[in-house]
């Protein structure tokens, strides 16, 4: 990926002081879902009204960090869509997710993005957000968001926290550098996803990547794509694997 940004946080609605020494969150209990609307937690029912509001500072969050970083634009990366036709008759289902463009490597604005925050959040999907060497949202389970900067963004983490939101300093688990990234072909037989084989890339320059794969320049070359019989032509000069369609399915999957 990029060269390191420098500043990276953890943002959420735990509060830290209910960590023990080994950073375990340790209160009695919370939501972590937004499936879990309806439950009753510590006593009380979780409502959609207390879910809206916290969902709502963490797309303002986003925003903030966006402007104090100076971004108006960011690219999805690593996409994978999961709505449902049973989503679609959920309480949280809007309909204008169905009017957004959900691509890999496209570019959205900053009214895109809000929408799309609400999509991962409510987990209809899963993204990440990026600018090249600049900035990155990344979404992780429990509710837990990592954004990552070039700039201090301090007007933004004391947005956050004035939202009920607690920044704290922290490398995101997702992030890492281009030195620590590894490339790889894995596939599975035909129609079943457990993944029977993979062998590592080595040697491949970022822009033979992404002329196969057809990515732009500031794509980082990572998440997975389907290999189709066309790309295999070029993936099988650097595999000792002999690539057999009539067995399996083929994927380029690239990560830490």
């Amino acid at each position: 990926m990029d060269n390191q940004i420098i500043y990276q946080w953890q943002v959420t609605k735990y509060n830290p002081d209910y960590r023990n020494e080994n950073g375990h969150y340790t209160l009695a209990q919370e939501w972590t879902c937004p499936s879990e609307i309806g439950n009753f937690i510590e006593g009380k029912v979780f409502t959609l009204k207390e879910y809206l509001s916290i969902e709502s500072a963490y797309v303002k969050a986003i925003v903030n960090f966006m402007k104090d970083s100076g971004i108006d634009s960011l690219r999805i990366i690593g996409l994978e869509v999961n709505v449902t036709e049973a989503d679609k008759s959920s309480i949280l289902y809007e309909s204008e997710f169905d009017h957004l463009t959900l691509d890999e490597d496209v570019i959205i604005s900053e009214s895109e993005v809000r929408t799309i925050a609400k999509m991962v959040l409510r987990n209809f999907i899963w993204c990440q957000f990026y600018s090249k060497g600049n900035f990155f949202v990344h979404f992780g389970w429990d509710y837990y968001m990592y954004i990552g900067s070039a700039e201090k963004c301090l007007s933004a983490i004391k947005s956050a926290e004035e939202n009920g939101l607690f920044v704290e300093q922290y490398k995101s688990p997702y992030y890492f550098t281009e030195e620590e990234a590894t490339r790889m072909i894995q596939w599975n037989e035909i129609d079943a996803e457990v993944i029977v084989g993979d062998e590592e890339l080595i040697g491949i320059p970022l822009e033979k990547y992404r002329n196969i794969l057809n990515l732009s320049e500031e794509h980082p070359v990572i998440g997975s794509f389907e290999i189709t019989k066309e790309k295999s032509k070029f993936f099988q000069r650097y595999l000792e694997h002999k690539i057999d369609f009539t067995k399996y399915e083929y994927w380029f999957w690239g990560g830490k």
